[in-house]
């Protein structure tokens, strides 16, 4: 069995110097924070002839589909008020609001003068960071430039019936703001998610893309990051707490711009700001933790299931399900959990993962372990069988596949190409990755000619009339009145 493990919180006291709404979402964030001490238990091994209709199961995939992973509780349940109390104020009072709400969370004090990154301070902390590191993040962004510009969807030829002629144009969203995560309070800096969000974007060829990014507690930005948005050439950078910063990329501020888009990874205040902004602007997703799913025989290596499984279970929360039509592979694979856990990083983080979303599902067959797949509908699904192909043509529902024993998930993470920004919570039975396409928008294209108006005039006035709309008529047969009137 696995040590038993706790993990807490020091939480600094709050300044009293702001704004009502702000000290509210402060409070409830430290609240949230405060909520994880649970201890590490081993992973659950299930077995059943039929997975889907097994309590356990069905508990694990209604906990992913309702965000029950991120679920607010206690204090924290006030997260969506308190979002919507930040939300107004910005809206009201704008730079002032979002230098209040910095302070409250971030324990950083901005004017609207020092909001903005300024060149010079991207230029020197790039020059900060080390060469082999620049290097990295610009081979990881050809990759992904590589395989944005190869899927990105061209204008369609025309259809053409005589004198119509219907199509449609892809043109790109003009401005588009990213979060990405990194403040002090946060840990590790997402590097990789401004390389997975703005290459999509720049390939889709968005006029201004503009960064928003919560200090460190000294108010700065991390050089990491600063490099990443120097090798991409980008230059748009704002240092202010995330919910205030979303807000103000949604209804601009006297300093910042409105955005049309926003995308990025993020804790639930994040997705819960993105749900409540959403129609203002629009939203890559509203993202729940990260997940796998894994399809495995006998074939597959139990270490490097293990692995995979504690890899996306690290991400606090996260979620890991093997399903497997070996029983002795589940155990294997769950003694290897056991062993490799202890030798992690971020023990703790991965040992809660384990315990409270992810499971050994042992299956009866390779067919029913891809109804399980498609019932997820997961975020990150693997493939390590005897017969990769068979199963993949069973797979409907997944955000990335990645096939083969020697397809790691960390590789669509940081290198291969994809955007690692995709559906979480079963939501990719109808949605998938965020590429170069979403940036873009499609326009229909209509023209007709006299002889084509008056050939399908009948049938559109016979509908108009039908819905009692008689306007939509006349605008067709006042066009057939002038045809008359001009060949008399």
């Amino acid at each position: 069995m696995l040590a038993r493990r706790t993990r807490s919180f020091i939480i600094p006291p709050a300044p009293n110097r702001c704004n009502a709404a702000s000290k509210a979402f402060g409070d409830v964030a430290n609240a949230a924070e405060r909520r994880y001490s649970s201890p590490v238990m081993a992973i659950e091994i299930i077995q059943s002839d039929d997975p889907l209709a097994a309590a356990k199961v069905r508990a694990i995939l209604e906990t992913l589909c309702a965000g029950g992973l991120t679920a607010p509780t206690g204090a924290a349940a006030d997260m969506p008020a308190a979002v919507r109390d930040v939300i107004a104020d910005v809206q009201a009072r704008g730079d002032e609001a979002v230098c209040a709400l910095t302070e409250r969370i971030e324990r950083v004090r901005l004017t609207p003068q020092t909001m903005r990154v300024a060149p010079d301070e991207i230029a020197a902390a790039a020059e900060r960071v080390a060469p082999d590191f620049r290097a990295l993040i610009r081979r990881s962004a050809e990759n992904v430039r590589a395989y944005q510009q190869a899927i990105l969807q061209p204008d369609p030829p025309p259809v053409v019936r005589g004198g119509r002629r219907l199509s449609a144009r892809y043109t790109p969203i003009d401005r588009v703001g990213i979060f990405i995560p990194g403040g002090g309070g946060s840990g590790a800096v997402l590097v990789s998610s401004l390389v997975m969000t703005a290459v999509p974007a720049q390939v889709a060829g968005v006029g201004r893309i503009v960064i928003v990014s919560p200090p460190t507690v000294d108010g700065d930005v991390s050089d990491a990051l600063l490099a990443a948005v120097a090798e991409l050439g980008l230059d748009e950078v704002w240092r202010v707490s995330g919910t205030g910063g979303l807000a103000a990329l949604a209804f601009g501020t006297e300093t910042m711009p409105r955005v049309d888009k926003i995308v990025g990874p993020g804790n639930a205040f994040i997705a819960e700001a993105k749900r409540q902004l959403f129609g203002r602007v629009g939203i890559d997703a509203i993202a729940g933790p990260s997940e796998v799913l894994i399809i495995a025989d006998e074939t597959a290596r139990a270490d490097w299931l293990a692995a995979d499984m504690l890899a996306q279970a690290e991400h606090d929360p996260g979620s890991a399900v093997l399903v497997t039509t070996s029983s002795g592979l589940a155990g294997a694979v769950a003694a290897e959990i056991d062993r490799q856990l202890d030798a992690l990083d971020r023990a703790d983080a991965a040992g809660r993962g384990i315990e409270t979303g992810s499971a050994i599902i042992v299956a009866p067959d390779l067919d029913a372990a891809c109804d399980v797949a498609n019932a997820f509908a997961t975020e990150h699904l693997q493939v390590i069988t005897a017969d990769d192909e068979a199963v993949l043509g069973k797979i409907r529902h997944a955000g990335a596949i990645f096939v083969g024993g020697y397809t790691p998930v960390p590789l669509g993470d940081y290198y291969a190409g994809p955007s690692h920004v995709l559906p979480t919570g079963t939501t990719a039975r109808f949605s998938g990755p965020l590429s170069c396409n979403d940036f873009r928008k499609a326009s229909s294209v209509i023209r007709y000619d006299a002889d084509a108006l008056a050939a399908d005039a009948a049938d559109v006035t016979a509908f108009a009339r039908r819905e009692g709309l008689t306007a939509h008529a006349a605008a067709v047969e006042k066009r057939l009145e002038r045809g008359r009137s001009n060949r008399d």
